[in-house]
């Protein structure tokens, strides 16, 4: 039972693009074989299971560096020798090897008692899987350059029969491996500059940076292009949404013509009497009057008010699991709105992220819907390719809803705010920098409101984002997601009443 709660986790933070981390001190056998076991999670949800075996060797051999990097540094402390110094460096790696192999629980308790850790992440970014082992030593410089020499030699080797055949020093963990592994990453295609390995924080890092084959790259873009052309064949905004949005844009447009159209609308209007009277805008009573509640939403909330019914309209929320997502999806417009009110305290955002909340996962709400002729059309065009069905998925629920999202918003003439809360909602550090607190504001209320993540480590969230919001570990989250469920669930009984009332009148 407990390996499939792991599994589904794994799976999550792949498809959410959340940094996955495992941290040993000691890097026992078992915790090898779980590493594996993850990446292999993470290779079949990106479709690249026929990876596992070379890119398990090379997470294998930089894990065991790290640990033997660890160990080196408490076995000279313990001699009471200077890494950095010449002489005591050739004295302590003679015996080093032997000594440490004869006792090496020894020597892994002193590295537990002095906190020395391998810390290994699995991130995936768009088409890309990163990953990086990690160990608190730092590499010195003259270690460093034996890494890289060994990079260097790797090049005058075609296969890694002729590397093997060949003599190497492997006394040291940055030996004849290290060639092997670059060796094994040309093999899949890669080429040295996919493997680096520099200091960072105190943290020696070294990284594999895997673009999945362009097989599937070019699969997914087709699929992606075939999308965005059946977008043409979704239904138009509704003629009056357009009409609205041009009064809107129009300067000479009067507030009163335009709650006029909007009250042609019941159900538009009734949509507007909601949000005034909502908790966001705290009001000491209700608005029942259409021209009133224009005036206090403002024009550009008024904008993005029409942008989400218009969305809702021709997407639909008829199947239980659109209406899940739609669900999920105010909530997080709700969060996203109350974060930017009071603990940023960036008012002139709020109308941007309570709609980009609504609508950041309208890519997954596409697939979910609605359009089944659509999804029939593209599903006859994988099958016409010889895509396989699995990448299709990967559109609908996985790496890419956000980028389809993206391109549809495009598509949609939304404005840019919103284009960049959807696509980048779960990739915040890519944003353009001019909407850079509408998507961190709409990525921090999606990770709040989605149970999905409350089992996740605090450092797999993007901590550019939990600085900008001063969150420094699960505790403030916890905090913080407490109290808005609280307040969102106070404001959704509170809407009930409001509705009652209205229907009983």
């Amino acid at each position: 039972m407990a390996k499939q709660v792991e599994a589904e986790k794994v799976v999550q933070a792949a498809r959410g693009s959340i940094p996955l981390t495992v941290k040993s001190f000691t890097l026992p056998h078992e915790t090898e074989v779980y590493l594996e076991e993850v990446l292999g999670l993470f290779l079949k949800e990106m479709g690249q299971e026929r990876l596992k075996d070379p890119l398990a060797y090379c997470l294998r051999e930089l894990a065991v560096n790290a640990k033997k990097a660890n160990t080196k540094r408490v076995y000279f402390k313990e001699k009471g020798l200077d890494l950095l110094n010449r002489a005591d460096y050739d004295e302590g790696m003679r015996g080093f090897k032997q000594e440490t192999l004869d006792n090496i629980s020894h020597f892994l308790d002193l590295q537990k008692d002095e906190g020395l850790y391998v810390k290994i992440i699995f991130h995936t970014k768009s088409n890309r899987l990163n990953l990086y082992v990690c160990n608190n030593t730092e590499i010195t410089r003259n270690e460093q350059i034996r890494v890289y020499d060994r990079i260097a030699r790797s090049r005058a080797f075609d296969s890694l029969e002729e590397a093997l055949t060949t003599v190497l020093d492997d006394s040291e963990g940055a030996g004849l491996g290290i060639v092997i592994l670059v060796l094994m990453l040309k093999k899949i295609g890669l080429d040295e500059d996919a493997f680096d390995i520099d200091v960072h924080n105190g943290e020696t890092v070294a990284r594999i940076a895997i673009p999945m084959d362009q097989v599937k790259a070019d699969n997914l873009d087709m699929i992606s292009e075939k999308l965005v052309q059946e977008i043409d064949a979704l239904p138009r905004f509704p003629e009056n949404i357009v009409t609205l949005q041009q009064k809107i844009a129009d300067p000479d447009a009067e507030l009163s013509e335009i709650a006029r159209m909007l009250s042609t609308d019941p159900a538009l209007m009734a949509d507007l009497l909601k949000v005034v009277n909502s908790a966001a805008y705290m009001l000491p009573k209700r608005v029942d009057n259409i021209v009133e509640a224009v005036k206090l939403v403002g024009l550009r909330g008024l904008k993005n008010l029409l942008y989400q019914y218009g969305a809702q309209q021709v997407l639909g929320s008829e199947t239980p699991e659109t209406k899940l997502l739609w669900e999920h999806s105010y909530r997080t417009a709700y969060y996203a709105y109350n974060l930017a009110r009071s603990v940023t305290k960036k008012r002139e955002i709020l109308d941007d992220v309570y709609a980009g909340g609504i609508l950041h996962d309208m890519g997954k709400i596409i697939f979910s819907s609605t359009q089944p002729e659509m999804i029939n059309r593209i599903e006859r065009f994988c099958l016409d390719k010889g895509i396989p069905a699995e990448l299709f998925e990967d559109l609908s629920s996985g790496l890419n809803h956000a980028e389809i999202g993206g391109r549809i918003a495009e598509k949609w003439n939304f404005p840019e705010a919103l284009v960049s809360a959807i696509q980048y909602h779960h990739h915040p550090a890519d944003c353009p920098a001019e909407h850079r607190d509408v998507v961190y504001t709409v990525y921090m209320a999606n990770v709040l409101s989605d149970p999905k993540h409350q089992g996740f480590d605090f450092d797999q969230f993007d901590q550019d984002v939990m600085r900008e919001f001063s969150i420094k570990g699960h505790e403030q989250m916890k905090t913080i997601r407490t109290r808005l469920e609280s307040m969102f669930e106070r404001e959704q009984q509170s809407g009930r009443k409001f509705q009652e009332g209205r229907a009983a009148r």
